[in-house]
């Protein structure tokens, strides 16, 4: 397939798609006889590898890393499995981080809907500010 139509099915720009060869993280292309990149539609299920590593944060030194791995072979299934379970800790201790947010979410969200009086009221008279006079400096500014 084109680069176009691989842009299309991916959801990548033909810009990204270049450098991410140009990078190796993707493999080099073949080339038809006018010299335009075709691909095989198996890259498909690599990209969407490549996605899914990205929006679990894993930078592309790493994706780069994975990918090198990958090219050598069977023989780095161990280093592979190993950079994708420290991924996967990272990962987990992330959606932790994000599930504690959302409880705090949560419980100010119950807030505003369970007492709307009380927080109708709240919203409506603001803290008192205590103002200096006019005029008036601070303590030792002579």
């Amino acid at each position: 397939m084109k680069i176009g139509e691989l842009a299309r099915r991916t959801g990548l720009s033909a810009h990204t798609i270049r450098y991410y060869e140009r990078i190796g993280l993707l493999p080099t292309a073949d080339r038809d006889r006018s010299h335009q990149r075709d691909y095989d539609a198996s890259i498909l299920v690599w990209i969407e590898f490549l996605g899914r590593l990205k929006t679990t944060g894993m930078p592309i030194r790493e994706m780069l890393r994975y990918a090198a791995l990958r090219e050598q072979g069977d023989g780095t299934a161990a280093d592979r499995r190993r950079l994708l379970e420290d991924h996967r800790a990272g990962v987990r201790a992330h959606v932790a981080d994000l599930q504690a947010c959302l409880l705090v979410l949560d419980a100010k969200i119950a807030g505003y809907a369970g007492d709307n009086e009380r927080m109708d009221r709240a919203d409506a008279t603001p803290p008192e500010r205590r103002r200096k006079p006019v005029g008036a400096r601070a303590a030792g500014a002579r």
